[in-house]
């Protein structure tokens, strides 16, 4: 994952000049793409802020005595998705500006090869050309909705590669999907795969008044919500304690059944 931090680093800048020096370093995924700084003149007046970059520990050969430097990466022979460090290491009293550190953070680029869901629950799917970990957030199509119900760590490399997730389906036929975010903050979406559910029995459910609870002939997610659509208790179970909600109407999603009413009083 990207990573943009400032290291303060004190000591001898080189032989015959005693000052404090600062490192900028960038962590992240080589994406095809340079590296362009913005560079000062250093704080005296006297030669470029900038006095050295190094790329993953190698010291990097561009020439660096300018207003403006590019970074070439190219130089190097990463594949994409390869990890890379960059630090540039600057004089005291002056602030180079990395104008573009979003091209080493990683983009969601999966191509989906195949994906299924075994008669057991485990959802397995298996991707290639990706470029960065990214991590793969496992959503169902549940209640005319798609909710989140957990995540896989990407790998991040071009090769083909193979997850798998247990989820928790729900009686009849479940859609499943995945979904990658990365710094553009627009989702990508695979393609849902669909599962049918023949060894669950529909869940039914009853409302006890007295003890103020809910009981379920079989365990489920479930989500209790107000008349005002807000989300009061949701969770995993066949008995739900409802005794500390404020008397009203509330509606129950379970299984894959919707908005069914009950008060409680």
């Amino acid at each position: 994952m990207f990573k943009f931090r400032i290291l303060l680093l004190i000591g001898t800048l080189f032989a015959g000049m005693a000052a404090h020096a600062a490192t900028i370093v960038l962590d992240g995924h080589y994406q095809g793409k340079n590296i362009f700084v913005q560079n000062p003149f250093s704080e005296a007046g006297v030669g470029f802020c900038v006095y050295q970059v190094m790329v993953n520990d190698k010291i990097s050969t561009d020439e660096i005595n300018s207003s403006a430097f590019e970074i070439d990466l190219d130089m190097y022979n990463f594949k994409i998705g390869d990890k890379v460090s960059i630090k540039i290491l600057h004089k005291d009293g002056c602030s180079p500006k990395v104008l573009n550190p979003e091209v080493l953070k990683p983009k969601s680029t999966f191509n989906m090869v195949k994906q299924g869901i075994s008669t057991d629950g485990t959802y397995t799917w298996t991707t290639t050309n990706e470029t960065g970990e990214l991590p793969y957030v496992v959503q169902q199509k549940r209640w005319n909705k798609w909710i989140r119900v957990g995540e896989v760590p990407g790998d991040g490399t071009p090769g083909e590669h193979t997850y798998s997730f247990k989820v928790i389906p729900h009686s009849a036929e479940n859609v499943f999907r995945v979904m990658q975010m990365d710094n553009s903050r627009r989702p990508r979406f695979s393609e849902s795969v669909t599962f049918t559910n023949a060894a669950i029995a529909p869940v039914t459910w009853t409302y006890d008044k007295g003890k103020k609870a809910i009981h379920m002939s079989g365990g489920s997610l479930y989500e209790i919500y107000d008349q005002y659509g807000n989300i009061v208790k949701r969770g995993y179970s066949t008995d739900i304690d409802v005794s500390t909600l404020d008397k009203g109407l509330y509606y129950l999603n379970y299984d894959n059944k919707t908005g069914e009413s009950f008060i409680k009083r």
